[in-house]
């Protein structure tokens, strides 16, 4: 209950902020440097120095990447259908085909499962952080209207974005040196990405004008809350998976957007009204879509 008393403060906070006026215009900018400079790297050494890997934990590391490459072409197609610009169609592609497995993803599945079971919804959240961190990259700069594409910048861009420069370092310095020490402070600034991205969502969060992106935000959300872990859990059945590894990897898939989507989309305007519409209603529609998808996964008997 805390978590999500937590999400509703952060994001008003943000809302009422904004309002008031007491603070910058552009204060947003401000926090998402620290975010992406300092707590996702943070992330990153939080968990991944610590996880055992298995061929079990295959499903949970692939299954992002599945929905991001059906939410790419999803987003692809529509955008084609409908003539939406460059940026906004790089928006939709972020926000729609990555999860917000760790801040909204950990708190539902200790209320939903168990705590034991965040060992998956790690292998899922650091998958997701490394396809933000490249794919992710490349298709925001594709989709900048102010930058033009080179291989030479593309590269650049991809290898200096401090998410990225923090998985590969917490991947290979534990062979070499005891950074567990460390754990207490990585501990204290991953706890910052949450609050901080939801604070930056509601201080950019502007619900006038919504009903002219409807379609945009509804087609997004159809994909991100309920065709992604369905085509998860389609995969699974075809391939005769079944028990509690595949259940928590479609529940964490069913998780509206990645925050940080929306800070990147910021980054490269990329339509940032609309990107974050899709963030923040994401969020509170996810408390009804993932009981359902629950409830499908603990009754269905399907996996």
């Amino acid at each position: 209950m805390a978590n999500f008393i937590l999400i509703g403060l952060c994001i008003l906070a943000g809302i009422l902020f904004r309002k008031s006026k007491s603070l910058p215009k552009d204060a947003h900018k401000g926090i998402n440097a620290w975010i992406i400079y300092v707590a996702l790297p943070a992330v990153s050494f939080k968990y991944l120095p610590h996880i055992a890997w298995t061929k079990d934990l295959l499903f949970p590391a692939l299954a992002p990447v599945c929905i991001w490459l059906f939410g790419w072409l999803f987003i692809t197609v529509y955008s084609h259908i409908r003539n939406i610009s460059k940026a906004s169609s790089g928006g939709l592609k972020l926000t729609s085909s990555l999860s917000n497995t760790s801040f909204v993803g950990f708190p539902l599945i200790v209320a939903y499962f168990s705590e034991k079971e965040l060992g998956i919804a790690i292998i899922c959240d650091q998958v997701t952080f490394t396809l933000l961190s490249t794919i992710g990259i490349i298709v925001a700069i594709r989709s900048s209207q102010n930058q033009e594409l080179s291989a030479k910048m593309v590269l650049k861009k991809v290898l200096t974005f401090p998410p990225l420069i923090g998985c590969v370092l917490a991947l290979t310095l534990p062979g070499f040196i005891d950074i567990t020490s460390l754990d207490p402070l990585f501990e204290k600034l991953a706890a910052t990405v949450g609050p901080l991205a939801l604070f930056s969502i509601g201080l950019q969060l502007k619900f006038g004008g919504w009903f002219s992106e409807w379609k945009h935000i509804g087609f997004a959300l159809l994909y991100k809350l309920i065709l992604a872990p369905l085509v998860v859990m389609l995969v699974a059945i075809i391939l005769g998976m079944s028990g509690t590894i595949t259940r928590i990897t479609i529940f964490e898939m069913a998780m509206p957007t990645l925050l940080t989507a929306g800070v990147v989309a910021d980054q490269y305007n990329l339509n940032p009204k609309l990107s974050n519409l899709v963030v923040g209603i994401g969020i509170l529609l996810s408390f009804i879509t993932t009981g359902l998808w629950w409830m499908v996964l603990t009754y269905s008997g399907l996996v």
